[in-house]
């Protein structure tokens, strides 16, 4: 299948690992010109060359260090944008935090911080490059939520709420957009196997006294046990979904909440 990216430049946040370096990858399999984003300078280099050998994709991978996770943040990147890549066709608001903590151990800070990171860096970038698209006549935005925005899990309430606000901005943002030929969806991961799920199931293996292998084999039947897929997922196969619903196929898809998820949350709506 023809995607149509060939043309197109896209911004990645969040993308020196994990989902958003899958993404990334794919994007740039599909001929698409990538703004590879992370906070460290260094780290956001080195990640936008590997992805370039990897592919094959030369100048193409185009590395804007910035923390989205705040105004400055958001601010530099988008300064270095208008310098390395002043039209961007295509915003995947990847980059977010997680960490499991009882609700009442929770405090304001670490609420409003994974607020910040999670809903307001989307908000910020989309704000400042939805307005460009429209001008174009084409565009696509798209917010990395979860399947804990729909399926809260107790033992990280806030993850939860911020990933159902990003739904919600979603949904409001598409319909703020309509008939101007730039999409807004989310796409929702369930537990995919990430470098940082990796340390979370390692921490967990220890506490258990089991081994790691052990610990993932594990994890989602006993953790997730509604998951129809029975096992974590890849970043790749979060990563395909993105690359369609960014493509010029997916044209009708819009203020959607596409799941890829295994099949954790029981409903079929």
């Amino acid at each position: 299948m023809q995607l149509g990216l060939s043309d197109k430049t896209a911004l990645v946040t969040g993308s020196t690992a994990g989902i958003g370096r899958a993404i990334a990858r794919e994007l740039l399999t599909e001929g698409a010109t990538v703004v590879v984003n992370g906070r460290d300078r260094d780290r956001t280099a080195r990640a936008a060359q590997e992805l370039a050998t990897e592919t094959g994709a030369g100048g193409r991978a185009i590395p804007v260090a910035g923390d989205v996770a705040t105004a400055e943040g958001a601010r530099t990147i988008l300064d270095h944008l208008e310098a390395a890549a002043p039209a961007i066709d295509i915003l995947v608001n990847n980059a977010g935090i997680f960490e499991p903590r009882p609700f009442f151990e929770i405090s304001d800070d670490e609420w409003l911080s994974m607020f910040e990171t999670n809903v307001l860096s989307g908000i910020r970038l989309a704000r400042a490059l939805a307005p460009g698209m429209v001008d174009r006549g084409h565009g696509r935005i798209v917010f990395l939520s979860s399947e804990s925005g729909l399926n809260i899990p107790e033992e990280m309430i806030h993850y939860g709420m911020s990933k159902t606000a990003q739904l919600a901005v979603m949904r409001g943002l598409a319909k703020t957009l309509r008939g101007t030929g730039v999409t807004v969806n989310a796409v929702l991961p369930g537990p995919t196997w990430t470098e940082g799920v990796a340390e979370f199931v390692a921490k967990m293996a220890q506490q258990e006294g089991v081994s790691v292998e052990e610990m993932r084999a594990g994890f989602v039947p006993n953790q997730r046990p509604s998951s129809l897929i029975q096992r974590f997922a890849e970043p790749e196969e979060v990563a395909a979904m993105v690359a369609y619903v960014v493509s010029d196929r997916a044209t009708a898809t819009n203020g959607a909440s596409l799941r890829v998820e295994g099949g954790v949350v029981d409903s079929f709506a």
